[in-house]
């Protein structure tokens, strides 16, 4: 089906002067490489034979396969792809049939400067009307980040405070590494992205409306990050050193050995982070016609080491058949110091009642693996394949937090209470266990069939213990603090999809079976809560190649998001003792419906596309924040009735000139939220849009100047408002020796002006929040590549930049 999204990307068509009475002719063949690989995005231009007049062109789609029209004539064809020597075939003779000019072996381009392959890169945003891809390497502001960095700032995507990602506004999102699960995005959710240097990842790709071919999980769509490797012969590589302030110090390397049937690679982080943080909280509590005011400001410092090391093998048994193992270790240490000043007060803030300093130490150690084995066979006919894929993840997190706590009269000096001192453990461990099976056959020239089988399953276990010392200097636990989750999880699935195309128009149906079954036990008060639960999730795509370069898309998508372990575990933070987050063991999975209308189209020197969207959600999962007579809060999700939203969202990427370009994207929605079976004030009609732009100049002297800007217009909720968020990075790049390296200096949050607000309402509570969870950062990042100089741009009359 990518074949049709491609078709016309780069060249105009230009019809040529001819008899009314001639018919246009099919002229088809496959890209390979000297290993008889395909090599996908290559373009294909046909020019006429007697002045090199362009008539059309094209390009390649992932399995290498081009096809275009052309009435009868003499003409020359040229094929350029990036990485690879041009090929020019002098004569192609079109008549009344098809022509098929069969394999077309492509070499690999191999000038060399001291022994560095010069190489091409791709542009930093690829446009097609189900996914779009994020080449992370092409945006300086990358340099020196996380994962959680370049999430922020990828169109469409948002991370706040706690590192939670959302998709067109939706929460709901199933991110996967490589395009399978990954311990990263489990016990932490993907908060644990942070531990991911972006130095390892060499793509982002966003699918807003997945067919049934994925997992239904994710309301708001896919977000697949995909890691470096390379397959090249010989030995090449990257490596990156990273300073940076407050306190950013890194070192990564991505290093693969190809000789003959054997690919070796290895990927290696390490990083030292010290950082600060804070946050602020105004809430009124309203009781007996009597306002209680409190003013709470915290102060916090997260020092954390990873270490990540991933390493492996390609076997080419031939040509057809390859088995790749890996296996990943991540190590995670980190301390976390807080300070909690609160201040209460009674009718308004000149009328302070008492002050309580609470303080932080914890210890977190985490440290995961995960095993892969994955068999992948393709057969004599292109696009006909078999893929198998075997993995094995092992996580564990652990934590010791020690509180102390001290209250104050108004003066600030007197102590009306002894400290209290306070200790929190917290175990966690994750074993999960996935079975993939994925095959594609073709049954004609454009038509295929997919069908595949996947079976997971995972245990995940919370020990937890909250213990406060008493006059004997012993700690004796507190009453309803200690506990032992159990969380068990078995989802398997079949799919089957066909696709075909009739000339310009283009179909896929899918439909997905999953078989649910997630068990939640408390240990000790022997509290079990089974879910049984059985669905179907069609999908339905369907492309329409429109003339001048332009396609559109027609697509729905039924989707689930099921409550995960965190949504369940009834575990409250216990950091803040007067503001608590804990999960719902009685919450149900929610259901959405999605429609999405897509178009595209490519221009001389970019690309644009748009979409207009509408999910239906029933049983929306949001968190609700109660606050009791003492002013205590607790926070925890919970299902609301419905939620609408309609969207309007355009992407697009343009060359001014070959010194300045841009790309960027806008979103425009509208959300309404039902909450009235839980409270008949829960309701929401919103209307929000937030955008992203970047803006890149090429300088003299392989310089490079980047601005990237993002915002978040305010938002309305069930209980509130998030506030507007604005930010600015500026970036800085110069090659050195001799265009094997690269230095970037980039400022993250220009204004340091990346803070998270909201008011929350309540019918005995106002709230107002702010919170700062990276303040302004400053990165050096040096960058040195072996065998893999600086990827050139291509210029902007090539359609991409």
């Amino acid at each position: 089906m990518k074949i049709n999204l491609l078709v016309l990307l780069l060249f105009p068509l230009l019809t040529i002067a001819q008899s009314k009475t001639d018919q246009p002719a099919s002229i088809k063949g496959v890209l390979i490489d000297e290993q008889n690989k395909p090599i996908p995005f290559g373009t294909v231009s046909l020019h006429k034979k007697s002045d090199s007049t362009l008539v059309t062109g094209t390009l390649s789609d992932e399995t290498g396969t081009f096809e275009l029209r052309s009435k009868p004539g003499t003409f020359w064809m040229k094929i350029s792809v990036v990485s690879y020597q041009d090929r020019r075939i002098p004569t192609v003779q079109v008549v009344d049939k098809t022509v098929d000019l069969g394999k077309l072996v492509l070499k690999t381009s191999t000038k060399r400067l001291d022994e560095v392959v010069v190489k091409g890169e791709r542009s930093q945003m690829e446009l097609s009307l189900d996914k779009r891809i994020f080449n992370v390497g092409k945006d300086l502001a990358n340099a020196g980040g996380t994962a959680v960095d370049i999430l922020s700032n990828v169109p469409s995507v948002a991370v706040d405070a706690e590192g939670n990602v959302s998709l067109r506004g939706s929460n709901s999102v199933r991110i996967l590494i490589d395009g399978k699960p990954s311990g990263l995005v489990s016990l932490r959710g993907g908060s644990g992205l942070q531990q991911l240097q972006g130095s390892s990842i060499e793509r982002v790709e966003v699918i807003t409306n997945p067919s049934a071919r994925y997992e239904a999980e994710g309301m708001g769509g896919v977000i697949n990050i995909v890691l470096k490797k390379e397959q090249r012969e010989g030995i090449n590589g990257s490596f990156d050193l990273i300073t940076g302030y407050p306190a950013n110090f890194g070192l990564a390397a991505n290093v693969n050995y190809r000789r003959k049937n054997l690919n070796f690679f290895v990927n290696y982080t390490t990083s030292y982070r010290n950082t600060p943080g804070r946050s602020s909280l105004y809430q009124e509590l309203y009781r007996n016609d009597t306002t209680f005011i409190t003013q709470q400001n915290s102060t916090n410092r997260l020092e954390g080491l990873n270490n990540n090391a991933r390493a492996g093998l390609d076997y080419f048994f031939n040509p057809k058949n390859v088995l790749t193992a890996s296996y990943t270790y991540r190590l995670s240490k980190g301390k976390r110091y807080a300070d909690i000043l609160y201040r209460d007060y009674q009718f308004s803030t000149n009328n302070l009642r008492s002050t309580t300093l609470r303080t932080q130490d914890e210890t977190e150690t985490e440290p995961n693996s995960e095993y892969a084995l994955t068999y992948k066979r393709t057969f004599a006919r292109e696009g006909h394949e078999l893929t198998a894929d075997v993995r094995y993840l092992d996580n564990w997190e652990s934590s010791d937090q020690y509180f102390n706590q001290q209250t104050y009269q108004a003066d600030g000096i007197t102590a009306s209470s002894v400290p209290t001192l306070q200790r929190s453990l917290n175990d966690e461990t994750e074993k999960q266990f996935l079975v993939q099976i994925d095959y594609i056959r073709p049954f004609s020239k454009n038509g295929k069939v997919e069908a595949g089988l996947r079976s997971s399953s995972r245990d995940m276990t919370n020990d937890y213990s909250v213990t406060q010392r008493a006059d004997n200097g012993l700690y004796l636990p507190l009453p309803g603090l200690t506990n032992d989750f159990l969380y068990e999880e078995r989802i398997n699935a079949v799919y089957g999809i066909i696709g075909n195309k009739t000339r310009k128009l283009s179909y896929q149906a899918g439909l997905r079976a999953e078989l649910t079954d997630v068990t939640t036990t408390l240990r000790q008060t022997n509290d079990v809560n089974p879910r049984h639960y059985a669905n179907l999730f069609p999908s339905v795509h369907v492309t329409y190649d429109l003339p001048r370069q332009h396609a559109v898309q027609l697509s729905y998508s039924r989707r689930i998001r099921r409550p995960q372990y965190n949504d369940l575990s009834p575990f409250s933070t216990f950091s803040d003792n007067r503001n608590f987050w804990s999960g719902n063991p009685n919450l149900n999975p929610e259901f959405t419906n999605a429609f999405e209308m897509g178009h595209i189209k490519y221009m001389n020197k970019g690309s644009i596309s748009s979409s207009v969207y509408y999910r239906h959600t029933t049983d929306k999962i949001l968190s609700i924040r109660r606050v009791n007579e003492q002013g205590y809060a607790a926070t925890r999700p919970e299902n609301l009735a419905s939620e609408q939203s309609y969207g309007a969202e355009f992407s697009g990427s343009y060359a001014l000139s070959t010194w300045w370009k841009l790309d960027g994207s806008v979103n425009f929605f509208r959300a309404i939220t039902n909450g009235g079976n839980l409270d008949v004030n829960y309701q929401s009609d919103t209307y929000s849009w937030f955008t992203r732009m970047i803006s890149r100049f090429t300088l003299p002297r392989s310089t490079d100047i980047q601005l990237r800007g993002n915002y978040e217009a305010p938002q309305k909720t069930p209980q509130g408002q998030r506030k507007a968020l604005a930010t600015l990075d500026l970036s800085i790049s110069r090659d050195l020796f001799n265009n094997n390296g690269t230095l970037t200096l980039n400022v993250l949050d220009v204004f340091n002006s990346r803070r998270f607000r909201s008011v929350t309402e309540g019918e005995n509570f106002y709230a107002e929040n702010s919170s700062q969870y990276r303040v302004r950062q400053f990165n050096l990042t040096l960058s040195y590549r072996l065998r893999q100089a600086k990827k050139k741009a291509k210029e902007g009359g090539e359609g991409e930049f």
